[in-house]
């Protein structure tokens, strides 16, 4: 059985949660073992314990996000001891990318990522499913550690299996994975998050126009940057202008509130647009809301999906 040991900042305790949630089939067939400091009992040394079960893990998941970098805990006591037990081959170290970062140029950088070619887990429209992703890969490198279920069992046993104590000396005590509570988000956070989730939708918008260029050689793209708050896209069929879009967003004044806005024609004027995103709660996390088609709970990498298919819906019909 593989242990495998949580390393992250407790500003990112709700998508360790969901990670840990995800580990469950592979600690029921007892492939792994996980450990983070949640379970640390009242009154133990904490840094004692928390070193302690870091030098025995098999497997430390590094949990990255910009949280993560800016711990000075995580960072320069928890990873660069990750990364020495990784390069003398005592444990795998695997770096799983909660949100976008700067992570390359950590001393981590090189190592591969997960989800897949390193996508953050935040930018999947269901983060569930960059979890399950990450959850896959854990198990192909826990495989090599000996299994629990490897041992064999009596096919038929009469024996009474006692009771283990609710209370042992030294034990971590169980606990709920579900700690999540509702709370109140402020504006400050709203506007990050939209801004963070407009540089998304530019950076996929950018990326998408390049590759359907490279793909198709009758196609030639523009994209054009207008300020920090605005971009337009074109798509050109053999020099024919098929489809434009013009999408800008931010907070106050000129941004009708808390909105991205998406205009299919190139128009910077922002005197109409065709679909809008507001930022909304639900006490737990934040997510954008469509206007128009009253979609909700949408990630970054959902609106921009739901965009693109508008811009690109003339040239699959």
């Amino acid at each position: 059985m593989a242990k495998v040991f949580f390393s992250y900042s407790h500003k990112d305790e709700t998508m360790r949660n969901e990670l840990n949630t995800h580990l469950s089939m592979l600690r029921r067939d007892g492939t792994v073992e996980s450990w983070s400091d949640h379970r640390i009992l009242a009154g133990t040394d904490v840094d004692a314990e928390i070193d302690n079960n870091l030098e025995q893990a098999d497997i430390i998941l590094l949990l990255v996000s910009p949280y993560f970098i800016d711990s000075d805990y995580c960072f320069n006591r928890e990873m660069q001891r990750a990364m020495e037990k990784h390069h003398d081959s005592s444990a795998t170290v695997i770096p799983v990318i909660l949100r976008p970062c700067d992570w390359h140029s950590a001393p981590f950088g090189k190592l591969k990522g997960v989800p897949t070619d390193g996508k953050p887990i935040s930018q999947y429209a269901d983060h569930h499913e960059g979890m399950a992703i990450v959850a896959k890969e854990i198990r192909r490198v826990a495989v090599k550690y000996p299994s629990d279920s490897a041992v064999a069992a009596p096919a038929l046993s009469t024996q009474v299996r006692p009771i283990a104590p609710m209370h042992v000396a030294g034990s971590a005590m169980p606990r709920s994975s579900n700690l999540a509570i509702k709370r109140k988000f402020d504006d400050h956070e709203r506007d990050e998050f939209l801004e963070n989730t407009f540089e998304y939708i530019a950076r996929f918008f950018e990326g998408s126009l390049q590759e359907l260029s490279n793909r198709n050689t009758q196609i030639k793209t523009r994209f054009k940057r207008i300020d920090a708050n605005s971009f337009a896209a074109w798509i050109y069929d053999n020099g024919q202008k098929v489809s434009e879009c013009y999408i800008y967003g931010g907070s106050g004044a000129g941004f009708r509130g808390s909105s991205i806005c998406y205009s299919s024609t190139a128009d910077t004027s922002r005197n109409s647009f065709n679909e809008s995103f507001s930022v909304a709660d639900d006490g737990l996390k934040l997510y954008l809301t469509a206007l128009m088609n009253g979609q909700k709970q949408l990630t970054a990498q959902g609106v921009s999906e739901l965009l693109w298919s508008s811009l690109i819906a003339r040239l699959q019909q």
